[in-house]
């Protein structure tokens, strides 16, 4: 992306940035007007084809978006349940079909049935509950059925006051030693790469630079993965204390909080929380009288998977279309606006408050040599007991399923754990894996955000996969050729060989594969061939008539 356009959409500030006020000029119709575009195009100083092109990404800007009043969620954990065509059935009865769109996901995987209506989220809901909501009825809020068997990041808030009573002590002490506790901790990103959260934070403090940025991460997309979610919702002030000890240590002076579309509880609850800070004197100029300047600024994303990949989230924010960016420089080097940038996921900052509160030597001591800590997993509906559990990394996958989650409600034949772009795991190989990065790599898996979707016995796998591709090649920015095209060459052979007698070359699939996995820019041209690999690796006799 050009340097230029980065430095054009950052001329006015974070507070006041492009991306917001393309959001702004689509909330009335669901589509900003032409009109409006070459306003917003005059404004920054940019075409109207960089407008234009941003907008028209984006589930919630595009211009097919128009009219739209409901959305229904086509996840993985949802397309597995079989829920969601009776959901569209039942909203058709009070809205059009051309007044109902597609949502991926909604984070309700424990539940399904899921959907959108009038910027609150539902899910299982029967048809009577349904004529409900179309009539104004409020339900309660989602409890997530949350259990922990150590408490770290579901510890108990304490209360406004004793919870940043840490965060006054750190500002008390050196950002250098700050961090060493940090390092110290072994803590790996929980957004799926695993990559040290030190070893990031001290290349960005390392930068020169009169303004820097913290992004927290959650535009949690993976179909199955609803923990980010529950510690918005639940636990935000350990998110917003995390990003403000990534700030100290890192010399920022503002989080960005790049929050999904598709969780807009989550938006009123952080910006609640925010505001509670600036009540208490804790954000701005020289907090607590510790020359730490830091504020928050809360940027409502507008529908898009591939905002998952950091450079694709950053120039979101800056409003340019969301397309990765080649590496170097990286964002702790070249971020947001051009300035020194830090992207952690939700998980991995709420860590880091629990990393300073007990210590970093604490946190070291919990999981595996090379997975430290603790790690959310989210249980879908097959299993007895759905929801989000906080388990020791290294604990046994058949611990998760079984002493946890109960076992299943019904014969799954795989679980797809990691999300999209993570591993199929068949049944035999539960018992090889436990929750950490090491045997999820060495068993040929991805363990990713750890959202675990069942793919039930009677679930075709050729079309597992094609739902998959499906997905994959609707979310691709477009950037690289092998991802722009091979997954979608790989869609319609899947979609062909399920609607017709066609056979897949086995020798042309495989090369594609190949090339998404190497020529891709990203994690999403280059990991979406995992799942598909495992598939034919593990269920070869199923898919044996699809093939040639």
């Amino acid at each position: 992306m050009s340097k230029n356009l980065s430095e054009l959409s950052g001329k006015k500030g974070i507070s006041d940035n492009l991306f917001e006020k393309l959001g702004i000029a689509a909330k009335e119709s669901g589509t900003p007007t032409s009109e409006r575009l070459e306003e917003l195009a005059q404004e920054f100083l940019i075409g109207k084809a960089n407008t234009y092109g941003a907008a028209s990404f984006y589930d919630f800007m595009k211009p097919e978006n128009k009219g739209k009043k409901a959305y229904v969620c086509n996840g993985s954990a949802c397309v597995c349940a079989g829920t969601q065509e009776k959901v569209q059935e039942e909203l058709e009865k009070y809205l059009q079909p051309e007044e109902i769109g597609h949502i991926t996901c909604l984070g309700r995987c424990h539940e399904n049935g899921a959907f959108q209506f009038q910027d609150k989220n539902y899910s299982a809901k029967s048809n009577e509950e349904i004529k409900e909501i179309f009539s104004g009825k409020n339900f309660e809020e989602d409890t997530y059925n949350v259990k922990a068997t150590k408490e770290v990041l579901t510890a108990s808030y304490e209360g406004f006051e004793k919870h940043y009573e840490v965060i006054k002590n750190i500002l008390k002490q050196d950002s250098k030693e700050v961090l060493e506790e940090i390092k110290k901790s072994n803590v790996r990103g929980r957004g799926g790469a695993g990559f040290p959260m030190g070893f990031k934070w001290e290349a960005c403090r390392n930068e020169e630079s009169n303004e820097k940025f913290i992004i927290c991460n959650a535009d949690e997309g993976d179909p199955g993965a609803y923990s980010d979610r529950y510690l918005l919702e639940k636990r935000p002030h350990a998110v917003l204390a995390g990003m403000m000890i990534a700030g100290y240590c890192t010399h920022a002076n503002w989080g960005v909080l790049y929050i999904r579309a598709e969780y807009p509880e989550s938006v009123t609850i952080i910006q609640n929380a925010i505001d509670e800070l600036r009540e208490h004197n804790l954000l701005g100029k020289n907090i607590n009288e510790s020359g730490f300047d830091f504020d928050f600024k809360i940027i409502e994303a507008k529908g898009a998977y591939i905002c998952g990949e950091e450079t694709a989230l950053i120039n979101s924010i800056e409003g340019q279309r969301p397309e990765v960016r080649t590496r170097p420089p990286y964002p702790t080097q070249q971020g947001l606006f051009n300035r020194p940038t830090i992207v952690n996921n939700v998980e991995t900052l709420a860590a880091a408050y629990s990393i300073l509160k007990n210590g970093g030597e604490s946190y070291n001591n919990l999981g595996t040599e090379k997975s430290s800590g603790t790690k959310l997993v989210c249980l879908d509906s097959f299993f007895n007991n759905p929801g989000v559990y906080e388990v020791e990394m290294g604990t046994p996958l058949m611990t998760v399923i079984n002493d946890l989650g109960g076992g299943f409600k019904k014969e799954i034949k795989a679980l797809h754990i990691g999300g999209p772009l993570g591993g199929i795991v068949p049944k035999e190989k539960f018992e090889n894996l436990a929750i950490d990065f090491e045997s999820f790599a060495k068993e040929g898996f991805l363990l990713g955000h750890a959202g675990i979707v069942s793919i039930p016995e009677n679930f075709p796998m050729i079309q597992y996969l094609e739902h998959l591709f499906d997905f994959a090649a609707y979310e691709s920015c477009g950037k690289c050729f092998p991802c722009r095209l091979g997954t979608k060459r790989a869609h319609e052979m899947l979609q062909k060989t399920v609607q017709s007698d066609y056979k897949i070359s086995r020798k042309l699939f495989n090369d594609l594969l190949n090339t998404l996995e190497q020529g891709s820019l990203c994690a999403h041209g280059g990991g979406i061939p995992l799942p598909a690999k495992n598939a034919l690796q593990y269920f070869g006799d199923e898919l044996e008539g699809f093939f040639n």
